[in-house]
């Protein structure tokens, strides 16, 4: 790809990008959230044609018109968000679209014999004719690679490809990349986890506000290296200050809490006021739906919930809302944001009571002014609160759910997974955001699978295992193995 510029209305996504790869190569792609890494693959992808630059090919100029062209040229995509059909089985996923026929029906037979060659090179043991509801979201992705390759796909284009891993599902998709590699395939990785990166990557391309701004090979890589290329200046590393609490402090108590997806499992923990708890464990332990059961957004079976002494009312949102206790949520686009509404009408979603007068009716200009503090104070990149939430990067997104609660005077937030998709720039932001808000003496609880910031963060880390806390470890005796431990059903030793 050869001076690639690319524009969208009122922005310009891409400037003069140059990027290549050879066969049997693996070339890791970093950048900020909105630097163009997805726009730059999207066109490659057949999704957006570029406005000017060049494409070739094994050295032909192509002019890659969709995204079915991409396929015959053996280009092929593995989305962030898996385009999976759940109610087929792996081998109509694989052929979707494609499907062999005999005497004008589906040969569903011929499917699953040509199916099988492709997981089982992938290390798959499973069926083709499995419904691929039944598998993980690691499984899932193998049958998007599997897609791919039956395409007989030379170049795979891999998008955050370990934002929902597990740490074994990780490990497994790392070996089966130096496998393709062996096998001659290109593979482009995008990715904000570095240390994956370090670990697979031949060389790496970095951009920056939508042009090139370096590249390392393998011997140059390292986290440093990386984060200099993709903000433009050297991070501090994480050395993160941590609130020392004491056992009568107050915060959010939760006792004897039954949920309704492990109502076998009564769960008991605190957070204190002025602390961050992390809360660890794989997934499936029951973290997520802790929260929202806290929150009040899923039923709670039995059990309370306090903040500072005060009983807050089962299973009910606004109460807890009332109460002081938040919730920025795991899928920010789907509970956290309403993404078609501008930045402004969602700071004030949580509390239009608050802009309202006595008529009812929505003051906009107390709105506006709630909103503009709100983006100067976190920081928010964006061109107007008028901009629409969808336009803006994961990292932006992330600080408009926070602005939302912020204006509310907060006792309790419970951040699900914070930085997911987030660029290391403003995961930084992310992390002395949590720290403030627990140095105001606001209870901060982080569920998070990402082992460095659980670790890295938190006062104290908490642990669950099929939606039991199997204990608990004081900042002096953080380490991965004592995590691990805890989460595949270990005890405190």
């Amino acid at each position: 790809m050869h001076g690639i510029n690319k524009s969208f209305p009122g922005v310009r996504a891409l400037i003069d990008v140059n990027f290549e790869i050879s066969h049997g190569e693996v070339v890791a792609l970093i950048g900020e959230n909105g630097a163009g890494k997805s726009t730059l693959m999207n066109i490659l992808g057949g999704v957006h044609q570029p406005d000017s630059g060049t494409i070739e090919v094994n050295g032909d100029t192509t002019s890659i018109r969709s995204v079915s062209h991409a396929d015959q040229l053996g280009i092929g995509f593995v989305h962030q968000e898996l385009n999976i059909l759940d109610n087929l089985d792996v081998g109509a996923n694989v052929f979707l679209g494609r499907e062999p026929r005999r005497l004008g029906i589906i040969d569903t037979k011929s499917i699953s014999v040509q199916t099988k060659p492709f997981i089982e090179m992938l290390g798959l043991d499973i069926s083709p004719d499995t419904p691929v509801s039944e598998l993980s979201i690691g499984q899932q992705q193998m049958v998007e690679i599997a897609k791919a390759l039956s395409k007989n796909a030379k170049i795979i284009i891999m998008d955050e490809p370990t934002s929902s891993l597990t740490l074994s599902e990780t490990d497994k998709l790392l070996s089966v990349i130096s496998e393709l590699r062996g096998k001659g395939i290109a593979i482009i990785y995008i990715s904000h986890r570095l240390g994956e990166v370090s670990q697979c990557a031949d060389r790496v391309v970095a951009l920056r506000d939508g042009a090139n701004a370096g590249e390392l090979s393998r011997d140059e890589i390292n986290h440093d290296a990386m984060v200099s290329l993709m903000v433009g200046r050297t991070l501090e590393r994480s050395t993160h200050e941590h609130s020392q609490i004491t056992s009568d402090q107050k915060g959010l108590e939760i006792s004897n809490l039954r949920t309704s997806a492990y109502p076998d499992c009564k769960v008991s923990f605190r957070v204190s006021a002025g602390e961050i708890l992390g809360m660890a464990g794989l997934v499936g332990a029951g973290r997520s739906e802790l929260a929202q059961t806290v929150f009040g957004v899923d039923p709670t079976l039995e059990g309370e919930v306090k903040i500072n002494d005060e009983t807050v009312k089962r299973g009910s949102a606004r109460a807890s809302i009332n109460a002081g206790i938040y919730l920025a949520p795991e899928d920010r686009k789907r509970t956290g944001l309403v993404t078609e509404f501008d930045i402004s009408k969602n700071v004030s979603l949580a509390s239009l009571q608050k802009y309202s007068n006595k008529l009812g009716l929505i003051d906009n200009s107390a709105e506006e002014v709630a909103a503009k503090h709100q983006v100067k104070s976190l920081n928010i990149k964006t061109p107007s609160t008028q901009t629409p939430v969808i336009n803006l990067s994961g990292g932006n997104q992330q600080k408009v759910v926070l602005a939302k609660w912020l204006s509310m005077k907060p006792r309790a937030i419970i951040f699900d997974e914070p930085t997911r998709g987030i660029d290391v720039g403003a995961k930084a932001e992310i992390y002395k955001l949590m720290r403030n808000l627990a140095n105001q003496g606001v209870a901060v609880w982080m569920i998070s699978s990402d082992m460095e910031e659980v670790l890295g963060i938190s006062d104290r880390i908490a642990v669950m295992h099929e939606g039991k806390i199997t204990g608990e470890i004081k900042r002096e005796n953080f380490s991965e193995k004592a995590i691990m431990h805890l989460a595949v059903g270990g005890k405190n030793e």
